[in-house]
């Protein structure tokens, strides 16, 4: 046998040994196994075995969540509310939109932010806008957001605020001024950054946001569901046993 006839049945050899690997692009990521790691009031962690191209299968740990929703209040002078909160994750006082867990089962997310509103500016509003959905760690959580505006402001008595919120302060910032301090770092909260930018061009320079209405086709629902099950139609998803 020649030396080429040698080096076709070689190569043809490891062809054979080598799993086939679909288009980039194509792969379908199916889930093998799955088990839940930990369950928190308003979170919980799984850990998914997930098929991955060539045929292996890799671990996922996943951080599961209800979603959440916020809010762009702004005048009629093109001010928008900024709160300034505790988080103990960052570790310091951050700039921050009005927002809340959607954490009641089969919560309408516009309901939430009408509630969030209220709660944490003392505001309620004629006007709604979806400025966007997005997710704020897709590497490793399933949060997603959605960001309203929130236009025909009126003030109304705002609840009695316990634990973060008691100390949180708020502030009146004009649009324009607001994306400055994002693009001077001075707001550091992934939701603000988007909201103040995306509120920007509606507000400055008359870009067209989306209904209210529109299906929140991103929001998380597996531990919603799950808890659900668990506690009964419209409970609050919090109220589970801590470990």
């Amino acid at each position: 046998m020649n030396t080429e006839s040698k080096s076709a049945e070689s190569m043809n050899a490891m062809a054979e040994q080598t799993p086939a690997r679909q288009d980039p692009g194509r792969h379908d990521f199916a889930v093998v196994d799955s088990e839940i790691l930990l369950e928190a009031p308003i979170i919980a962690v799984r850990r998914d075995q997930v098929s991955m191209p060539g045929g292996r299968v890799a671990a996922r740990e996943i951080v599961e969540h209800f979603g959440a929703v916020a809010v762009v209040a702004a005048d009629e002078v093109g001010r928008i509310c900024l709160l300034n909160q505790w988080r103990q994750a960052a570790g310091q006082r951050l700039t921050e939109l009005p927002a809340g867990l959607l954490d009641y089962a089969d919560e309408d997310p516009l309901a939430a932010a009408k509630r969030e509103l209220v709660e944490e500016a003392g505001l309620e509003a004629d006007d709604w806008a979806l400025l966007t959905d997005m997710f704020t760690s897709p590497g490793f959580a399933e949060e997603a957001v959605r960001i309203y505006l929130a236009r025909d402001l009126r003030a109304v008595v705002k609840p009695v605020s316990d634990d973060e919120e008691a100390d949180m302060t708020s502030a009146w910032v004009p649009v324009g001024e607001a994306v400055e301090k994002v693009l001077a770092g001075e707001v550091q909260n992934a939701i603000a950054i988007a909201g103040i930018t995306l509120a920007a061009q509606v507000l400055l320079h008359g870009a067209a946001p989306r209904p209210a209405e529109t299906p929140f086709a991103i929001r998380p629902t597996r531990l919603a569901k799950r808890r659900e099950q668990q506690l009964g139609a419209g409970a609050d998803l919090k109220r589970i046993k801590r470990a």
